[in-house]
């Protein structure tokens, strides 16, 4: 059914992988499909927070991330599945779209928090964000 599945998970948060992945594994394999397995490291957009920052904490922020990533993929993703792993830097619901249209993804996968209206109307739901943008289907998983 799905040929092209991209799964989004937050290296912060150890449920975004422990429920997004087993979903998407499940999917691609049952289709065939190619996995894409994606993480968004957020860019730093305020320089009163940057200037705190040591020298190149950006670059070894996304060093973290990419090494995270890889060991994440391997201990949870069967070697079967044709599965493609992928890094990001930017806003984190605007790198999730340009990696569907970027990798020509047929579904999303991603885990989302228990809504919070608070966190939401503070920060918003990537999630949230995703879905109302996404030119393909959305699965959102929860605990």
């Amino acid at each position: 059914m799905y040929k092209t599945i991209l799964v989004t998970i937050d290296l912060t948060h150890k449920p975004s992988w422990e429920l997004a992945l087993p979903e998407a594994e499940a999917l691609a394999k049952s289709s065939g499909g190619v996995l894409h397995v994606l993480t968004v490291v957020p860019v730093i957009r305020s320089p009163l927070v940057a200037g705190y920052l040591p020298e190149g904490f950006e670059t070894h922020a996304l060093e973290d991330a990419r090494s995270q990533l890889d060991a994440i993929v391997a201990e949870n993703i069967d070697k079967s599945i044709d599965t493609h792993v992928h890094l990001a830097h930017g806003v984190v619901h605007t790198e999730i779209l340009k990696a569907i249209e970027t990798h020509h993804a047929d579904l999303v996968v991603m885990a989302s928090h228990s809504p919070d209206r608070v966190r939401e109307f503070l920060v918003g739901s990537q999630a949230d964000r995703v879905v109302r943008r996404s030119p393909v289907s959305v699965l959102v998983v929860r605990k």
